[in-house]
């Protein structure tokens, strides 16, 4: 997933775990609840909330029909970054941070990703 660097760069961090991974580091899935991370579920993990880049994003229905959502430019994706320590280097996993749905949106799904206003800073 791309992630937004303070210096205005993009970094590149594997999105969530998946089931075939395997991994017991990291939770599975790749997504954060907003109540989960503020009822301190995600510490061990040592979580940071990080930037997600992207024009838009897909959502499927309750009938697993895809559907695209726009980003307005002003906004961009919450995320949370994980870190484990394995050997002395460390590992990192992005998870889309979640909230409740919009009602206008409320027919695709039960979570949404949480969207917040960026501006571009002048140098």
């Amino acid at each position: 997933m791309p992630l937004l660097l303070r210096s205005g760069g993009v970094t590149w961090v594997t999105w969530g775990n998946r089931k075939k991974e395997a991994n017991r580091k990291f939770p599975n899935g790749g997504w954060a609840r907003l109540d989960s991370i503020k009822a301190g579920k995600w510490k061990p993990w040592h979580p940071r909330p990080v930037l997600i880049v992207a024009d838009q994003f897909m959502e499927k229905d309750y009938d697993e029909q895809s559907h695209w959502i726009e980003l307005d430019k002003t906004l961009v994706i919450q995320g949370l970054l994980a870190e484990r320590t394995k050997e002395q280097k460390i590992e990192q996993r992005v998870y889309v941070v979640t909230t409740e749905t919009p009602p206008e949106y409320a027919w695709i799904h039960d979570r949404w990703p949480r969207l917040v206003k960026f501006q571009v800073k002048s140098r």
